[in-house]
């Protein structure tokens, strides 16, 4: 078919009837027409597609320009927009790599309609390839329409929050370990790694927080305090309320974490301070040691013709031996107020 291009980045396309897959037509207009003919309806899932690539499938749904601009861009926030014709949902999955300390983000947009679902990814750490296969093994579930795969999709994002939140908590608590270690805290690059870890900490916040407002609306679906949301079946209310739930234990664990990666950060900067607090008592305390025989020596350096000690037989031996008891007292005095 020619459709613009569109094939080259559709990595799958099926109509569902009563829970189990059929392959359609290869036109899209003939696939949304036997969907909604037969109580079915057909998902397409498309890979970051150009503006052209996605023309066609925008003239063929009736998408919402605004939704459209935004699934072609990217780099939106987590939210829940309704339109005409379709409803549009944006969330994040998140990627943990331990070695690099690194979060990242991708995005997948779904477009929810009558007798069809859309759904765009854009970045890594996407979930729809293993949603599709499992919800494929769900025929029951399946069978609800295009709300079970958008319960799906939310649901696999959330539940790998939790994983990447775990993941974090691990990796905090070695971080923890290193700083309050003897010798680890005084480290020239902890400082950085424990700001890097902030940043990234920040990065999963992005991705977690702005989702609370639509799921909440979204287990909120015919209630007062959430307004009817077009296109979710209103039974759906319980299962976005658990993945709710689920986003609420992420939140709080994200909380938790920027918590502590900032104490332990304050934590490390006193150490720091600590240190060098020590080390100047250290130098000062030196520096008082080397002043007594600098003192006696400018003495002896200054020309007077009439000191009474310059002639004296031991007067050489008696202040050198004199510098020395100086010293040592100096020294005890210092190594007893934990200076030295």
């Amino acid at each position: 078919m020619d459709d613009g291009g569109t094939r080259s980045v559709i990595v799958d396309c099926a109509i569902y009837r009563d829970g189990h897959r059929t392959e359609g037509p290869e036109d899209l207009s003939d696939a949304l027409a036997e969907a909604r003919a037969g109580d079915a309806f057909l998902w397409i899932g498309l890979h970051e597609p150009s503006e052209k690539e996605f023309d066609h499938v925008t003239r063929e749904f009736a998408l919402h320009p605004l939704a459209v601009e935004d699934a072609l861009n990217a780099h939106q926030r987590p939210k829940l927009e309704v339109y005409d014709d379709s409803l549009f949902v944006v969330l994040k999955p998140v990627e943990y790599e331990p070695k690099s300390d690194s979060v990242s983000t991708g995005e997948v947009m779904l477009f929810l309609g009558d007798s069809f679902v859309v759904t765009v990814r854009h970045g890594v750490g996407s979930p729809l390839g293993i949603v599709r296969r499992r919800l494929e093994k769900e025929p029951e579930l399946l069978g609800k329409g295009p709300t079970a795969v958008l319960y799906a999709v939310a649901d696999a994002v959330v539940d790998h929050y939790l994983e990447v939140a775990t993941e974090l908590q691990t990796d905090l608590e070695e971080l923890e370990t290193e700083v309050f270690s003897p010798d680890g805290g005084g480290s020239r690059h902890t400082a950085s790694r424990i700001y890097t870890f902030k940043r990234q900490i920040l990065e999963f916040r992005r991705a977690t927080g702005p989702l609370t407002v639509p799921l909440t609306r979204l287990a909120s679906v015919g209630t007062s305090s959430g307004g009817a949301v077009p296109y979710v079946n209103e039974k759906a209310r319980p299962f976005f309320r658990d993945v709710s739930d689920h986003l609420a234990r992420v939140n709080e664990s994200v909380e938790g974490l920027d918590r502590l990666v900032s104490d332990i950060l304050s934590a490390h900067l006193a150490q720091m301070s600590v240190r060098q607090n020590d080390d100047m008592r250290k130098i000062s305390a030196w520096a008082a040691m080397a002043a007594i025989p600098t003192m006696i020596a400018g003495i002896y350096g200054m020309n007077f013709d009439h000191m009474p000690e310059l002639h004296w037989v031991w007067a050489y031996p008696a202040v050198i031996a004199l510098m020395g008891s100086l010293e040592v007292l100096l020294y005890r005095l210092f190594k007893r107020r934990g200076w030295l």
